[in-house]
């Protein structure tokens, strides 16, 4: 259900970084919005040197960007949180100042969103809509993620 694109320049984020803040943003996304671990995508994207501009000049430092795309339905204080807890758990996982993570969620409204072939509930109805779905595609869901 959520996406979460990770965007830095080419050789910052080692694969053990990388991994670390997959399970950080995972383990986040989880805590905060309650909806299954199994769900959360993190894909890395690296950019070369001069391929990447803040105000016009090339990018500067050591920067981290997380663009996250979320089911909507939630309220301002839990995408709030959210927010604060991503930048804190990816500068901790990736070993980079806080200053240095950029964070922005996206909301795509569920209806418009299919996973493993299936149009996704909306927030708090993740468990019925998973006990409705067929023995063969949960139990893919859960292998995608081990």
């Amino acid at each position: 259900m959520p996406t979460y694109r990770v965007v830095a320049a080419t050789g910052l984020l080692s694969v053990e970084k990388k991994h670390r803040i997959a399970e950080a943003i995972t383990r986040v996304h989880n805590q905060v919005t309650g909806a299954q671990a199994f769900f959360a995508q993190v894909i890395f994207t690296d950019v070369a040197a001069g391929d990447h501009f803040v105000g016009g000049a090339p990018l500067q430092g050591e920067h981290v960007f997380v663009h996250g795309h979320i089911r909507a339905g939630r309220g301002p204080d839990l995408k709030r949180q959210l927010l604060l807890e991503l930048v804190a758990a990816v500068a901790s996982a990736g070993a980079i100042a806080s200053n240095r993570v950029w964070a922005y969620i996206a909301e795509l409204p569920p209806g418009q969103m299919a996973e493993y072939g299936h149009i996704l509930p909306e927030p708090g109805e993740e468990a019925a809509w998973l006990a409705g779905l067929p023995a063969a595609d949960r139990a893919l869901m859960e292998r995608s993620s081990g």
